[in-house]
């Protein structure tokens, strides 16, 4: 193991993916700097007999931690990946990628280089190439929301993206962790909200693209969607989006928010092709709405850490 990386965890969501997952650890294992630890958070109730075998495999052999969670939340194994994790930094990968040979060096270097930061994203190539959007209203809850992560120039951001994605561990537990009312099978935005709150604490979030993975988006499997956006009157596709607002918005900026993006989601070619599915989709925004203002009420499912942690402050009130 070499003396670069022993103090970084690498925490690895997965859900129903097989092949993938194992292509992905073992490319982790072959890094000339590998992580101290490689913790799989495992959603998927049940693996393949070989898949099985394997992970038992290298768990035994001590390259990874493999962690049962009862029900997929990618909010909720994040958190609990970060409580189980026993480095200072925390990398936060997702289970269908191909990491740059210097992954996890850069990730640390980053966090020499910038003691600033709480945050060090690292590049991340998509199958499709980035898209800008169309200019957004220069508003609080909108602004860097569509960032290019697969840019090559490094600079300090105001979000991120998890799924490379390193952390400080005594800082992200003093934050709370990812909001867990960021519920499945999307959770929309939980990890805006997550940059959002780092930021306002006084913390700050450094790109680093030497730091850079391949996204397969694998097809199969996965936590962040079910089925067609487009088409369907289920509230999960947007609650995300909407409890950001209520949570991170104020005044004129979350109302215009929350009103204008049912909208919006109807202003779609597809909808211009299909309008039968204009009132589903607008059904499904409103239970949205609904569900996110009950989701606002109860107040964030937040971290609360461990007492007897020597690397982790109380939480404030």
């Amino acid at each position: 193991m070499s003396n670069l990386a022993p103090s970084i965890s690498v925490v690895i969501p997965t859900y129903r993916r097989e092949e993938v997952l194992l292509q992905t650890l073992t490319a982790l294992s072959q890094l000339e700097h590998p992580p101290g630890e490689i913790l799989v958070m495992d959603q998927t109730p049940t693996h393949p007999p070989q898949v099985e075998q394997e992970l038992k495999r290298q768990e035994a052999e001590g390259h990874i931690r493999h962690i049962r969670l009862p029900a997929p939340s990618i909010p909720v194994a994040m958190n609990l990946g970060v409580r189980e994790a026993k480095g200072d930094l925390v990398l936060f990968l997702d289970d269908d990628i191909i990491p740059s040979p210097d992954l996890v060096a850069n990730h640390c270097r980053a966090h020499a280089a910038h003691p600033e930061a709480w945050a060090v994203v690292g590049q991340i190539i998509q199958p499709t190439p980035h898209r800008p959007t169309r200019p957004r209203r220069p508003m609080h809850l909108t602004q860097d929301l569509d960032v290019n992560f697969a840019s090559d120039q490094p600079r300090w951001l105001t979000n991120i993206m998890a799924g490379n994605c390193s952390v400080l561990r005594a800082r992200f537990l003093e934050l709370g962790g990812f909001d867990e009312n960021f519920i499945p099978p999307v959770s929309f935005r939980f990890e805006t909200e997550f940059a959002k709150r780092l930021i306002a604490a006084g913390g700050r979030i450094w790109f680093e693209p030497r730091a850079s993975i391949q996204h397969l988006r694998v097809n199969c499997g996965g936590t962040r969607a079910a089925g067609s956006h487009l088409s369907s009157p289920s509230p999960y596709h947007g609650v995300g989006a909407y409890y950001y607002f209520l949570r991170q918005g104020r005044g004129l900026d979350r109302i215009w928010q929350i009103a204008r993006r049912p909208f919006r989601e109807v202003r779609t070619k597809y909808h211009l092709a299909h309008p039968w599915h204009i009132p589903v989709k607008f059904i499904g925004e409103i239970r949205a709405i609904i569900l996110a203002l009950r989701l606002y009420r109860r107040g964030p499912r937040l971290l609360t850490q461990q007492p007897d942690d020597p690397r982790c402050s109380p939480v404030a009130p």
